[in-house]
Formats: structure tokens, sequence, C-alpha cells
């Protein structure tokens, strides 16, 4: 979807940070709502139908976890969360919850801008380009297809398989139970070694150092992210 003039939710209990947000927000063309608590998240949320939301884990009423969990009972509404929690535990538990990313406070507004820009970029189900380039790396939907730097690289299905859902994913983190239970299944949702060694070999082949990522970036304990811009 076009990023003009979306709607964004600003759920925060803090006043500072909704007004920080609403302004810089505002100025770079997109409509800011404001909720001081999830209840009245909740409520704007299917009232007003948002393009997206910004969301606190720690409200004063229900945890942003929760309000994450009840908005997916009927929502597919981008979910950012924008938390001082730095513990790898609870960025799990928001992003396997629902939320689409990420982002620890304090943060700078150019990074929460790109990824805005990223995540409504993406939220349009089922419709991805049927080529995508960046960087030198090329890879064909279509025809299941990757190169790199005009040579063709051979991927296991399984490579394979995980590449496309990183880069169609691209600048969202993707947790370790997530990308297992897509690629593999639900029965090898906690098999995380598989997951590093599938993740090693795919580096090998795409990365022009794998020891220095450009493309697939770890998130320590949570997950992967292709990288938003390399």
């Amino acid at each position: 979807m076009s990023t003009d003039g979306a709607r964004i939710l600003v759920v925060d209990d803090e006043r500072q940070i909704r007004r920080m947000l609403q302004t810089s927000l505002s100025g770079h063309g997109y409509q800011v709502l404001e909720a001081a608590n999830g209840g009245d998240a909740l409520v704007i949320a299917a009232d007003r139908r948002p393009d997206i939301i910004l969301l606190d884990l720690g409200l004063p009423d229900i945890d942003g976890v929760e309000v994450t969990r009840r908005l997916r009972q009927w929502s597919e509404t981008p979910i950012i969360v924008l938390s001082v929690r730095e513990n790898e535990g609870d960025k799990v538990q928001a992003l396997d919850a629902g939320a689409d990313d990420y982002l620890t406070k304090p943060f700078g507004m150019s990074e929460l801008l790109a990824r805005i820009r990223v995540t409504l970029r993406h939220y349009n189900p089922g419709q991805h380009e049927p080529i995508f380039q960046r960087a030198g790396l090329v890879v064909d939907f279509g025809r299941r297809l990757v190169r790199l730097n005009d040579n063709e690289v051979s991927l296991t299905p399984t490579e394979y398989d995980l590449l496309r859902l990183l880069v169609q994913q691209e600048g969202k983190v993707l947790t370790h139970r997530q990308l297992l239970k897509q690629v593999w299944g639900e029965a090898y949702e906690f098999q995380t070694h598989l997951l590093q060694v599938n993740i090693s070999n795919l580096r090998k082949k795409i990365e022009p150092d794998p020891n220095i990522p450009r493309f697939i970036m770890t998130e320590s304990g949570v997950g992967y992210r292709f990288r938003i811009e390399t």
C-alpha cells in the first residue's frame, strides 16, 4: 500500500512521547491517532481502522503483548512495538504474539520512519514483487532462481524457502519459531540448531563475507531480519 497519508495509531501512556511522535509523523505526511492505554487502543483500532499501530508494551491497564494478541484475533493491521524493554524474551514474546517489528527506546526517528515504510510496503497480503533485486542479489520468485552478481546461486529447496520468506518480509524481524514453523512445519518450531545451520549455509552462498553479513542480519536471541538497505 502507499504510505502517503497513512493513518498511524500511537499507543503510549507517556504524553511526551505521543506528542513527539505526533509532531514528527505528521511532519512526514502521516495522519496520527493517539491512545494512552490498551483499552482505548483496542476501541480506536476497531473504530478508526489505522493502517499501522505503534505500540508500547508497558501500558497501565493491559500489557502490550496482550493488546497484540487481542488485535490479532480480528485484525492484520501491522504492529511495531516501541518499548524500553531490551530483554530478548520480551521481544520474542511480542513478535510471537503477532507484532511485526520491535524497536527499543530510545530510537532515532529516521530508523522508525524506515521501519514504518517497509512495514506498510509489505502490508499487501498475497502480493509480492515477482523479482527482488538488491545490491547484486536477485531473487526470481516465479522461476525460483537466485543470482548474485550475475552468477546463478545453487540453493537447496529449504535454503530457497528460507531466503524467500526473509526477502518477502524484508526489514521485519522473524523469530526462530516463526521461521521454523513456516519453513519446516510445526513439529520443528523448537529446532533452533536446524535453523542456525541452514542460515549459516545460506550466508556462505549469498553473502560476500559470511562473517560480516550484508543481507541476513542476526537479532541476537530473537531471530533474523533481511536488511532493509544494503
